[in-house]
C-alpha cells in the first residue's frame, strides 16, 4: 500500500516563505518517488486538518517558532502520527539559545562569551564590549540579529521598535571574526563541512536564501584537524540536545587563532532548510545521497517518541 505523507509547510512564523519553498521541494520529490502526498499550509486549525488528512507519516518542513520549537511535535505525539526530524524536547532546547548554550558548555562544545538580557536593556547601553552580536533567544534565519561594531556609540535603536516581534529576551555575545562553517548530521553520521562565503558583510536572510547570496565551498578549505573537529562537534551537539533525523550545526571560525581556539558553535538547526539553495541537500549530495534519497530517508526514519 502506498504510504500517505502529509508535508507541513508555511505556517505563521517569520520564516514562512522559506518553509513554503522547503515543503514544496520535499513534496515534489516525494511525488516523484511514488508516495501519496498531501500539502498542508499550517494554520491554527492544524489539529483538525491532520485528523481529516489521516496521514501515515508527517514530513515537517516548518521553520521557526511553533514548527521548530517542540510545539507541532507535541501535537503530533498527541495525535500519534509518526513525524520527521527531532522530537519535542530536542526541538525546544535547540530553538532556545539560552538553553542550548548551557547544554553545549556542559558537553564541552565551545560557545562565544555572552549573556542573556532583556531586549530594552540591550537597547539602552552596551551590555558587552563591542564588537558583539545581538540575536533573539528563539528565532532563526538571522531575523532580529544585529552586529554591533567597535565604532558604534549606541546599541541598535531598532530594539526599541514597538513592532518588534522576536521576543523580549536576547542573546548578547562576543563577535567572532572569520569564517562561517556548517556541518549536517544525518542519523548519527556527520556529513561534510561547508565554508559559507556571503556576498554581503553579514550572512543575513538574503545571503541565506537568495540565489547568488553566498558561495558554498564544499569541502571547506580548512586544515584536516579543524575539518574533523567541526564534524565531531556537530555530532556531539546533535547528540547532547537529543536530536533525531537531520540537523545542522553552525559555527564561526577565526582562522587567525591558535589551533582550534577560534572555533565556536553558534546553534543547531533541527529543521534545516530544504530549498534549492539550502545547505543540507548540498552536504547530502556530497556524501552520495541525492535530494530524493534524502527526502525518502527522512520519511522512512519518521516515528513518534523521538
Amino acid at each position: 500500500m502506498t504510504k500517505h505523507v502529509v508535508v507541513l509547510l508555511g505556517g505563521w512564523s517569520a520564516e514562512r516563505e522559506v518553509s513554503l519553498n522547503s515543503g514544496n521541494a520535499c513534496a515534489d520529490a516525494l511525488e516523484r518517488l511514488g508516495y501519496r502526498v498531501s500539502r498542508i499550509d499550517v494554520g491554527r486549525d492544524i489539529a483538525a486538518g491532520l485528523v481529516k488528512a489521516a496521514p501515515d507519516v508527517v514530513l515537517n518542513a516548518l521553520h521557526g517558532p511553533f514548527g521548530e520549537d517542540g510545539t507541532i511535535q507535541g501535537l503530533l505525539e498527541i495525535l500519534g502520527i509518526p513525524y520527521s526530524h527531532s522530537g519535542v524536547l530536542a526541538s525546544a532546547l535547540a530553538m532556545n539559545k539560552e538553553k542550548s548554550r548551557t547544554i553545549f558548555k556542559a558537553a564541552g562544545i565551545p560557545v562565544a562569551d555572552g549573556r542573556i538580557v532583556e531586549r530594552l536593556t540591550a537597547a539602552r547601553q552596551h551590555v558587552f564590549p563591542p564588537p558583539y552580536v545581538i540575536k533573539p533567544v528563539a528565532e532563526g534565519s538571522s531575523f532580529g540579529v544585529f552586529i554591533v561594531r567597535e565604532d558604534q556609540e549606541h546599541p541598535p535603536q531598532e530594539l526599541y521598535d514597538p513592532a518588534w516581534k522576536f521576543g523580549e529576551r536576547v542573546v548578547v555575545e562576543r563577535y567572532v571574526k572569520g569564517r562561517e562553517l556548517t556541518c549536517a548530521v544525518l542519523g548519527d553520521v556527520a556529513l561534510g563541512v561547508i565554508d559559507i562565503v556571503p556576498t554581503t558583510p553579514f550572512y543575513d536572510y538574503d545571503a541565506k536564501y537568495a540565489p547568488g547570496g553566498s558561495r558554498h565551498i564544499l569541502p571547506a578549505e580548512i586544515s584536516p584537524n579543524i575539518y574533523q573537529t567541526v564534524q565531531k562537534l556537530a555530532l556531539r551537539a546533535h547528540q547532547a540536545l537529543g536530536c533525531r533525523g537531520v540537523s545542522r550545526a553552525d559555527f564561526r571560525y577565526d582562522d587567525q587563532a591558535e589551533g582550534d581556539s577560534g572555533l565556536i558553535c553558534l546553534e543547531v538547526n533541527t529543521q534545516p532548510g530544504m530549498t534549492a539553495t539550502s545547505l543540507v541537500p548540498e552536504m547530502a549530495a556530497h556524501a552520495g545521497h541525492d535530494f530524493e534519497d534524502l527526502v525518502r530517508w527522512m520519511v522512512e526514519d519518521a516515528s513518534c517518541n523521538r
